[in-house]
């Protein structure tokens, strides 16, 4: 987060922008608006008062389809924090089939590298396309000399299989691979110590060493030959043309979870190994406007200090980060049951409780600190209670909001007011057709008016309701809209109740709506 963009994010400019994407919900975006704020003042604090101040994470209560995801997302792109959404089931107790609830502080922690990485990208691309039109251009007119250093280097690590190894595993499946002897290619020498000049990559017969012979000089390419194909390079005259290029190939592992954090760097140590070995490099014979893509990738890349990138997403993710638990409800324990599956529910809660009150975890780019890092938990809770969550879980989460269930009026709204509106998404998507659609007013209103009667008839699962009616309403024209293009339609309210009036009048609408 820039400092001169700090002081901007009042509670106020918060909500305001919050309210351009997700209708109503006032209480919920007021609580985040008020988190994020106390979040900037701290960071303006000085470090010793800066440490006692804990982040006050939030707990939704709501149904399915009102906005709890969205708002948590939308706080995280307007705060330009790293954010990682996560499902509470998926994560079991150690002993149990399942991830490590330490697994979505490493997730968070990647999602905090690629945007650091994204904006140095962005910094030096300017000098990474440049470097990327010389190399571009020594593969299309190579200069004088380069291909003797390439032979010079094709000499690498000798690598020599000696035999391969095996570890059962009684719990879990086994581990293989193989031993390998890697080595320095060997030069001999013969006579008076002269070297043998094939080990040189010198051509045989070559009268190095007989005086007053000098080798022929390379055939030098003019400069203006050059600069004509750089001219045609950024013309685009050579887009189409091919150019055999070598690219870096990331080796694909299988993958491994491993309890406890030991392991955690195994993928990566694999890759790096790989690495020395020349195992990821493969030429691709690919066309100039490819080639010119992975060249600037490949030289952003070597412009960024990963170092500099792995403190910097360090520090955004404990200060600013945001995990979103969501379907916390569904690992709560009621106190009336009794064994089986809620042994391993509550153990979820108290593997996740030491994460969310503070904890130090091991990911390859280094240790991270929770204790700063904003958890917003979410729930229907339409089974369960806030109240079956262990105590102690209860207390990390002392901010509770209540999202009300989505009716008529505001079904009205999410077709008209948001930016990315259900009727100017399908509007869009059916202009690149060249067919223009129009809703009427009346049409708008029926549709609003159909959601919110199956909502009340069938399970309520709120705004996703519309995007199933939309999708019966326009599914014949998004079928025909390629064969009767160019053309404008007006989606009237006569339109709407033709194409569900099996909707309207059938009770049974679970058939045609989910």
């Amino acid at each position: 987060m820039k400092e001169k963009n700090l002081d901007r994010l009042t509670p106020k400019e918060i909500v305001a922008e919050l309210d351009k994407y997700i209708v109503g919900q006032k209480k919920a975006k007021r609580a985040v608006a008020v988190a994020l704020r106390n979040r900037i003042r701290r960071i303006k604090l000085d470090p010793e008062i800066r440490e006692d101040i804990a982040p006050k994470n939030i707990l939704m209560i709501g149904p399915t389809g009102v906005g709890k995801t969205e708002i948590a997302r939308r706080l995280a792109r307007l705060a330009n924090s790293p954010f990682i959404k996560v499902e509470a089931t998926k994560y079991t107790e150690v002993g149990y089939v399942g991830r490590d609830v330490e697994s979505m502080i490493r997730d968070l922690m990647a999602a905090g590298v690629q945007m650091v990485k994204q904006e140095m990208q962005q910094s030096v691309n300017a000098d990474a396309e440049k470097r990327a039109e010389e190399a571009l251009l020594d593969l299309l007119v190579p200069r004088p000399g380069k291909k003797d250093k390439e032979k010079k280097k094709e000499g690498g690590p000798v690598i020599r299989p000696v035999g391969s190894f095996a570890f059962n595993n009684d719990n879990g499946p086994g581990i293989m691979g193989t031993a390998i002897q890697v080595g320095i290619p060997l030069i001999r020498q013969s006579g008076e110590g002269e070297l043998e000049k094939a080990e040189l990559n010198i051509a045989p017969g070559t009268p190095e060493d007989e005086p007053g012979d000098e080798k022929a000089p390379p055939q030098e390419i003019p400069d203006h030959t050059r600069e004509k194909f750089r001219t045609w390079l950024r013309e685009g005259k050579l887009e189409e043309g091919t150019v055999e290029i070598t690219v870096n190939q990331n080796p694909q592992f299988p993958s491994i979870e491993m309890m406890g954090g030991s392991f955690e760097d195994l993928e990566s140590s694999l890759s790096g190994i790989a690495g020395f070995f020349g195992g990821n490099k493969k030429k691709k014979l690919v066309t100039v406007k490819r080639a010119r893509e992975i060249l600037i990738a490949e030289e952003s890349e070597k412009l960024i200090d990963r170092d500099r990138v792995s403190d910097e997403a360090r520090k955004r993710v404990e200060e600013t980060g945001i995990v979103f638990i969501d379907e916390i409800d569904k690992i709560a324990v009621r106190g009336d049951r009794g064994g089986g599956p809620d042994v391993s529910r509550e153990g979820v809660q108290r593997d996740i409780l030491p994460i969310v009150e503070g904890a130090t975890v091991n990911t390859k780019w280094g240790a991270v600190d929770t204790s700063h890092i904003l958890f917003i938990a979410a729930g229907a809770f339409n089974v369960s209670k806030p109240s079956d969550l262990i105590p102690e879980l209860q207390g990390r989460f002392p901010l509770r909001v209540e999202l009300d269930s989505l009716g008529k009026e505001e079904f009205l709204r999410i077709l008209r007011e948001p930016k990315n509106a259900l009727t100017r998404q399908y509007r869009d998507l059916l202009s690149t057709e060249k067919v223009d659609i129009e809703f009427t007013e009346e049409a708008i209103q029926r549709l609003a008016t159909l959601a919110a009667e199956v909502n009340a008839r069938l399970e309520n699962i709120g705004a996703r309701r519309l995007h199933t009616i939309m999708e019966t309403l326009l599914e014949e024209l998004s079928f025909e809209a390629p064969d009767i293009a160019p053309a404008k339609v007006v989606i009237t309210e006569e339109y709407v109740n033709e194409k569900l009036s099996n909707l309207a009048m059938d009770q049974d609408l679970g058939r045609y709506i989910l």
